[in-house]
């Protein structure tokens, strides 16, 4: 299959996202304009030195201009911008469904109400579904270089807005943040009806990923990389079908691997691992869902046939109901049945 042919081919399967961190999504382009609607001044004086910034190599480094680059957001409006941003580039990868982290610490901790930040992500969804089909959850994601207690503070302020939130994650920092740090607040977000997911195996060890397990009782794994590592657990994970939400681009970004050659991906399809490829911080990282899809696919010989395992694996993965996880199953076979 020719390069283009396999584009065409991955543009048009239907897919889903389950690991992308909305404030990961904000374009130096939408940066400059947000920053002047709020007169906010910018340590940079063109979008070339913001693309310039991103030339990191480590996750720290990343984070700390991610942090900087969120400061930008103020408003309501400027959220549903960010959100309405995303979903246009992801409706135009053939994504049909997507479950976005938002950070809601990283802005209240700078004055901004918890409303303002949920109020114009869901503003940005509504327009998202009214415009190209697409559906989407929001999961709260929890800042794991902060305490426990303001996880619990946040999960306090996110109570009357249950209803539009499907789960809780747990982010940033990995190495000296182990999941087992949060076993409370993830026990109080189940108790109130919430999926459970962690970021887990990224650049922190296998111990992490069996905390996230055993310990705080995830629904799925985002990345889980270096699960390979060991064996009894990789046989664990493919016992139970967690599903991993795997981020190629980001990997090679923040050189969890040296090559996109040596990603993993293809390994943990043939061990049976349910895979699936998402595009983490597509702003920060060189790409959005189908540019994982496409250079992951090349760099380690992936099928059509792997495509469309990956495909499904984000509906089954998902956090949609039965129902519709079954409608969207049967799109990806209606699609692959045609092509």
């Amino acid at each position: 299959m020719t390069d283009t042919t396999l584009e065409a081919f991955a543009r048009g399967l239907p897919k889903a996202e389950l690991h992308m961190h909305i404030e990961g999504s904000l374009e130096p382009e939408l940066m400059f304009a947000l920053a002047e609607r709020n007169g906010i001044d910018l340590p940079y004086k063109s979008v070339e030195e913001i693309r310039a910034a991103y030339a990191f190599s480590n996750l720290q480094d990343f984070l700390d201009i991610y942090y900087q680059g969120a400061g930008v957001l103020i408003t309501r409006a400027d959220f549903k911008d960010l959100a309405v941003a995303y979903f246009e580039r992801l409706a135009a990868d053939g994504g049909v469904h997507a479950e976005i982290f938002f950070d809601p610490q990283t802005h209240t901790e700078r004055g901004i109400a918890f409303e303002t930040v949920i109020d114009g992500l869901l503003d940005g969804m509504a327009e998202a579904e009214s415009r190209w089909g697409v559906t989407s959850k929001l999961i709260l994601c929890f800042l794991r270089h902060l305490p426990e207690e303001s996880a619990f503070e946040t999960l306090e302020l996110a109570k009357p807005h249950l209803d539009k939130i499907a789960g809780v994650g747990l982010d940033s920092s990995e190495v000296g943040h182990p999941p087992a740090k949060f076993v409370r607040v993830f026990k109080a977000a189940r108790d109130l009806g919430l999926k459970i997911v962690a970021h887990a195996g990224e650049e922190g060890p296998p111990d992490y990923v069996w905390e996230a397990i055993d310990l705080v009782g995830v629904d799925r794994i985002d990345h889980g990389n270096r699960a390979l590592e060991d064996e009894a657990l990789t046989r664990r994970l493919v016992a139970d079908g967690t599903t991993l939400t795997v981020c190629p681009l980001s990997n090679l970004k923040l050189c969890v691997v040296p090559d996109l050659t040596a990603h993993p991906m293809r390994k943990m399809l043939d061990l049976g691992l349910k895979a699936t490829v998402n595009s983490d911080d597509p702003a920060y990282f060189g790409g959005y869902l189908l540019d994982n899809y496409l250079q992951t696919a090349k760099a380690v010989d992936l099928t059509r046939q792997d495509l469309v395992v990956l495909a499904r694996n984000s509906f089954t993965g998902s956090f949609l109901d039965e129902a519709e996880k079954a409608r969207r199953l049967a799109q990806v076979d209606a699609y692959v049945a045609g092509n």
